[in-house]
């Protein structure tokens, strides 16, 4: 495998068989050995937040890059964007945020551009071709 191109991913959906499908495939790249899972929006917002009280520790930690789905129960992927905006600015210019999700909706696409952090907005399902793109120089 060659050398991972980030620290840590972490996966943010409420269907775990899409979490267990995208996991493999960001194994199957060799873009980080770390990838955290989420099957909710607010478990993934609180554990930013744990983080960011970690001070030094916690920036060692944190993902790199955020794959995000829109439809969730209790929180969606917008709302997790609105909490995420509240975070510290270290945290946010470390995590880049990837929507990844099933919605083809013209206004979902158009919503998440207004978001900074958002980089790419991607259909599921995740491919190898999708995960190269994002590969940093």
């Amino acid at each position: 495998m060659a050398d991972p191109k980030y620290y840590a991913v972490m996966l943010i959906d409420d269907n775990e068989i899409d979490n267990l499908i995208n996991q493999k495939m960001i194994e199957a790249s060799g873009i980080t050995e770390h990838i955290y899972t989420h099957t909710g929006a607010r478990s993934a917002i609180e554990f930013l937040k744990n983080m960011e009280k970690l001070e030094d520790t916690g920036k060692n930690v944190l993902p790199d890059l955020i794959f995000l789905d829109i439809d969730m129960p209790l929180m969606d992927g917008f709302q997790f964007l609105d909490e995420f905006e509240k975070l510290r600015d270290e945290t946010k210019n470390h995590c880049s945020v990837v929507m990844l999700t099933s919605s083809i909706s013209p206004a979902d696409v158009n919503k998440s551009k207004k978001y900074e952090y958002v980089k790419k907005y991607i259909n599921k399902p995740l491919s190898q071709e999708n995960l190269e793109k994002l590969k940093p120089n």
